[in-house]
């Protein structure tokens, strides 16, 4: 069983999301949209999915570090935890920090701030290639000697207090602001007004921003995105749209050292004889939230196929070390694709309706060879059934709306 601090927390953001909706409901603010809370975990999903694989990578490397360069034979105790809590949130900093003052690091890190929105679905808007651009910070604490499970551990937690704090429910927290990353510390993070780009880059602590000069006071309510917006439901292409741009821009610049350049500095610069680097703008007077409105049938549809695929990737993630390499891709790329296909119903893409019908049958069939061993096979065969031939008749039932969907994608 997977016991990741951050897998065995997955209920627990659920029952906070609700919460945080009751509230927000009460207090007569938006806060959520379906397709945006819904792309918002579809990037965590597929960040979980990814990091499966991906992971490995990087704690293999802390691991051989570790046992190989050790400087110091640190044991392993609350004292030595609390010290290397403390340690992986500066070495955290400074990865956050570079990763979004370096524009190759930030192709893996502009994903989290893409929503428009500020609610706590934004904190599982994570990234499945930020790994390659930020493991290598935490080296340092591999050769002091801090043991790999203590770091996965300490990791998880960073991560785990940091989901609370992305909420606009909650306002200023008093002297906690002075040395705890809050609320209204981590919404100025997430602004695109001028003045609140890269700061407060600190996970837990906000004391190194102090400390190293990238600290703000939350003073205006922050406009939330990106400087230039994704404009995207889709997953996939949230995680890829800012090396696509850079791919693009690259081509214009003819001098070699220029391309190396244009990968390290920061996002936005080019060379002068290209206009040099482009600042931040201010907030457009006329700027509207990207938004796509589907009937209410479709939403309902949606929401239903989405608690299924969330039901099967937590199965998925609890019980990963338990599957062979082979079924575990095969799940990956399924989770993937159920990903990507809301968000083609979202976008009103032609495509979707088509390759819905394969994807609720192939997403039976996993079930089936899954929970095969679990459930007696005649009950499952029946609520693969009904699931099944439901589906195809919601899809069959709205064929008229396919065609307008389809026509509007053209």
């Amino acid at each position: 069983m997977n016991l990741s601090p951050v897998v065995i927390a997955i209920p627990m953001y659920f029952i906070l999301m609700a919460l945080e909706m009751l509230v927000l409901r009460f207090q007569k603010h938006p806060g959520y949209r379906l397709n945006d809370a819904i792309t918002n975990i579809n990037c965590g999903v597929m960040s979980q999915v990814t990091g499966v694989f991906f992971k490995i990578l990087s704690i293999g490397i802390y691991t051989v570090i570790f046992e190989k360069f050790a400087v110091f034979e640190i044991p392993n105790n609350i004292w030595t935890f609390l010290l290397l809590f403390f340690l992986y949130d500066l070495c955290y900093y400074w990865a956050h920090r570079m990763s979004h003052e370096i524009n190759l690091f930030w192709g893996g890190h502009v994903v989290h701030h893409s929503s428009e929105e500020y609610n706590l679905s934004v904190a599982l808007r994570q990234s499945s290639t930020q790994t390659f651009w930020t493991f290598f910070f935490y080296f340092p604490l591999a050769i002091l000697g801090f043991n790999p499970v203590m770091l996965i551990l300490a990791s998880g937690l960073n991560l785990l207090y940091q989901f609370w704090i992305h909420t606009e429910v909650i306002g200023k927290m008093g002297f906690l602001e002075s040395f705890m990353n809050t609320p209204s510390h981590h919404r100025v993070h997430h602004g695109r007004n001028p003045k609140y780009i890269d700061k407060n880059h600190g996970g837990t602590f906000i004391i190194f921003d102090k400390w190293f000069g990238t600290f703000q006071e939350e003073e205006e309510t922050p406009t939330y995105g990106i400087t230039t917006p994704v404009n995207s439901w889709n997953p996939f292409w949230v995680n890829v749209a800012h090396y696509a741009t850079m791919k693009d821009e690259i081509k214009q610049i003819k001098n070699f050292k220029d391309k190396i350049r244009y990968l390290f500095n920061k996002p936005g610069w080019f060379p002068s004889y290209l206009g040099g680097y482009r600042a931040p703008k201010d907030i457009e007077p006329n700027f509207h939230k990207f938004d796509t409105v589907v009937p209410p049938s479709i939403n309902w549809y949606i929401f239903t196929q989405y608690v299924l695929l969330l039901v099967l990737t937590g199965y998925f993630l609890f019980q990963v070390d338990s599957f062979s390499w082979m079924p575990k891709i095969g799940v990956s790329l399924l989770i993937i694709w159920t990903t990507i296909s809301f968000s083609g119903i979202f976008e009103k893409r032609s495509w979707y309706f088509p390759q819905e019908y394969v994807r609720v049958l192939c997403f039976s069939i996993a079930i089936f060879f899954l929970f095969g061993s679990i459930i007696p096979q005649l009950v499952l065969l029946s609520i693969l059934g009904v699931y099944t031939f439901t589906s195809f008749f919601w899809l069959f039932k709205n064929r008229k709306l396919s065609s307008k969907i389809s026509s509007a994608s053209l």
